[in-house]
């Protein structure tokens, strides 16, 4: 069988002026670019390099470099762009690399023409054992979020696109456009080796332009106003930009006239969102494949599909599912895993768990090591509850939990501002189409997104599964709970007996939600987020924060000495609160020093008004009403501290260039009050009396509003969005 190498030089040959690739500033022909190619596969062998690690954004020279090494028979090793720098290190280090090509300047790098840049790497003692006959390494960050490299041949991966041209025989398909990274081995294949072997046209630009950031950052707007400004006819998609653009479609924002073939894989799709998208005029197909198979294994298109199926398994492969559930592979699977002797079974065993129908569609459930087992005995593939959320509730992330529970239950990442109330009627309508052993028992919604960052999230955007349910307790703190009603989704009667009554400190969530929402929502947080924060809002910030948190200890005092004696074992707890309170006030104004400020000017300054009365009307409550209020103030600071603090507060860091030093409150109580959260969680469900009860939500909603109106109030630079009071 003819490689690649060969293959496209065929291709050259057929219609060499015919556009192969372009971008922004480059144009090739397949003539200009097997020229090019082959230019840069010379100067390999001159420069004796046998592995070379491939970097830079999505770019003409990126795919000239790629197609060098094969034509050089060099090892080519592609560097996520979304690698942390110990991924990127330990990648560098595992495969032995010899140099770096790159499609960008950078420092110590020499011009080998085309727009690809050399530059040579220390000799590593590593050298990893690499079988014989690899030409790509492909890492993928797993689940685990440490990289491990899959070892393909050539002949492989010309197998996988051929199989691909033949299943896409009556699909004419012209022009492609990359909008995965070119490192994501799919778009590799599928997105420019398949279009190539076609005779089409590869059409790249940077991510960035494309609306695209890191792993799984993404800008809409960006992103359909760059597909309308290409018009390909062919994408490859991961569920969740699939979900996108079907919602950009339904809206009337992206043109998809020229649509022929758009790809989703990656991720379990929703058969709902392949309806609406078909409905909206996107010819979304379902395929399935995995690294260690080259990418693609099997793929629905025009013709040969079904709903709720990856397709029929491409030509090249054989599959079958074993009799626990499990997909195997056979006759086109890696030769192996960098640094590991290969096991030499016939059968791969993918992990996966799927079916295959009478006819030989194969239908994909989930990962085996990810089943959870109910108290009941039943098996549930997280992932297929988690892409029913995505879908159901627009949902940005979705991880499914409740191992041994009764019933699973779910974090759901939501960040347009729906109150949970606004949520429920919508998680109660999925509840409703799930089999009963599948119905969630709680939605916990958070407003910040897990991340690669924080342990939680994998490179690729798949959930860290035993990270997160290490840290369930304080993700769940800081998240607002919905629980469902379970007896009334299966049953006319929504009051039975059999009930779940809610503990207090969920009903204090659920009850201050909406007031919750204003403190989330202020524009000071998506401007941190968004690089446009300056010193002067920082320390105004800290300013108000020394204004209010002089007065923790002094309302822990007054609300100590008002108790009742029947919440003694409150004001014991309000000891244990106020040795760790204790002069925190001056960690603030350290920092303010730390950041240039007279600490003693501000010492004895004056708080903005909404602190004055935040304070106010506090001690009011503690002298007037039931001094019980006093933990609505704690419901808030503490909460806020633990879903904003930290990430916040490195985000400031990194954008002002400022020491550690400016950062001992915020970086302090992000961790601090994860502690303190349970303590707190577990002190209110302590408290029954209903009027204490009450008067903890009032204060705290008084306190969201009032706290909130002093972070609607934070500086902005010049060109910021505007406030509430602004507004107002």
């Amino acid at each position: 069988m003819a490689v690649l190498p060969e293959l496209l030089r065929r291709q050259a040959a057929v219609d060499p002026s015919r556009v192969a690739l372009q971008g922004p500033e480059a144009v090739f022909s397949y003539a200009q670019m097997m020229q090019s190619a082959q230019a840069l596969a010379d100067q390999l062998n001159q420069l004796g390099v046998r592995r070379v690690g491939l970097c830079g954004d999505n770019s003409p020279a990126w795919i000239l470099a790629d197609l060098a090494c094969l034509l050089a028979d060099v090892v080519c090793v592609p560097v996520p762009m979304f690698f942390s720098p110990s991924q990127t290190a330990h990648l560098i280090e595992r495969a032995g690399l010899d140099c770096l090509l790159s499609s960008e300047t950078c420092s110590d790098s020499e011009h080998l023409g085309h727009g690809v840049w050399f530059r040579h790497l220390p000799v590593s003692a590593a050298n990893a054992w690499m079988p014989e006959c690899t030409a790509k390494i492909t890492f993928t960050s797993g689940s685990t979020g440490t990289p491990k490299g899959v070892c393909l041949s050539a002949e492989q991966m010309t197998a996988t696109t051929l199989a691909l041209k033949e299943r896409l025989t009556d699909v004419e398909l012209t022009e492609h456009l990359c909008i995965l990274p070119l490192a994501t081995l799919l778009e590799n294949i599928a997105g420019v080796y398949l279009p190539l072997l076609m005779g089409g046209t590869v059409t790249v630009a940077p991510l960035h332009s494309l609306g695209m950031t890191g792993s799984s950052g993404l800008d809409l707007g960006r992103l359909v106003e760059g597909i309308n400004q290409y018009r390909p006819q062919s994408l490859i998609l991961v569920p969740e930009l699939a979900m996108a653009l079907v919602s950009a479609a339904e809206g009337g924002q992206l043109n998809s006239a020229r649509f022929r073939f758009l790809a989703v894989g990656g991720g379990r799709v929703s058969s709902e969102l392949l309806t609406r998208g078909s409905a909206a005029g996107l010819p979304l197909f379902e395929g399935y494949g995995l690294s260690e198979c080259s990418s693609v294994v099997a793929l629905n298109v025009p013709g040969q599909e079904r709903a709720g199926t990856v397709g029929k398994p491409l030509s090249h492969v054989d599959v079958r599912v074993d009799d626990v559930g499990h997909i195997l592979v056979r006759g086109n699977t890696h030769l192996g895993y960098l640094g590991d002797e290969p096991e030499g079974d016939e059968w791969l065993d993918t992990g996966d768990l799927g079916a295959l129908d009478p006819a030989g569609f194969l239908s994909v459930n989930g990962r085996a090591k990810n089943l959870l087992i109910t108290g009941f005995g039943r098996n549930i593939s997280p992932e297929w509850l988690e892409s029913e959320l995505i879908q159901a509730v627009g949902a940005r992330q979705a991880v499914v939990f409740g191992d041994g529970d009764p019933h699973p239950s779910a974090l759901l990442v939501v960040q347009d501002g729906r109150s949970p109330d606004q949520l429920r009627s919508a998680l109660a309508a999925i509840n409703a189409s799930l089999p009963d052993y599948a119905r969630l028992e709680a939605v916990y919604i958070r407003r910040q997104p897990l991340t690669q960052a924080t342990g939680h999230m994998t490179g690729n955007g798949r959930p860290v599964r035993q990270k997160i349910q290490a840290d369930l307790p304080t993700l769940i703190a800081g998240a607002f709970p919905i629980f469902m009603n379970l007896s009334a989704t299966s049953s006319t009667h929504p009051n039975t007996p059999g009930d779940t009554v809610m503990a207090f400190f969920d009903r204090l969530q659920s009850e201050t939600a909406e007031a919750r929402a204003h403190v989330t929502g202020a524009p000071v947080i998506e401007a941190i987020r968004e690089g446009r924060f300056d010193l002067t809002g920082y320390t105004w910030f800290l300013t108000q924060a020394y204004h209010h948190v002089k007065h923790t200890v002094p309302l822990m005092m007054a609300c100590g000495g008002r108790l009742p004696e029947r919440l003694e074992f409150v004001r014991k707890a309000l000891v244990e609160y106020i040795e760790e309170e204790y002069g925190h006030h001056e960690w603030i104004l350290n920092d303010l020093e730390a950041c240039g400020e007279d600490k003693e000017a501000i010492r004895n300054g004056t708080p903005d008004t909404s602190i004055e009365l935040m304070v106010a009307y506090l001690y009011d409550r503690i002298q007037r009403g039931n001094p019980a209020a006093f933990f609505g103030m704690v419901q808030v600071l503490e909460g806020t501290s633990i879903e904003l603090a930290t990430p916040l507060g490195e985000a400031i860091q990194k954008q002002l260039g400022l020491p550690d030093a400016a950062f001992s409150y915020l970086y302090s109580h992000g961790a601090l009050d994860q502690e303190h959260f349970e303590f707190f969680r577990n002190l209110m469900n302590e408290i029954t009396d209903p009027d204490d009860q009450q008067a903890i939500i009032e204060a705290a909603r008084m306190v969201y509003r009032l706290y909130g109106d002093m972070l609607h109030s934070i500086p902005l630079p010049a060109g910021r969005k505007e406030s509430r009071h602004e507004a107002a």
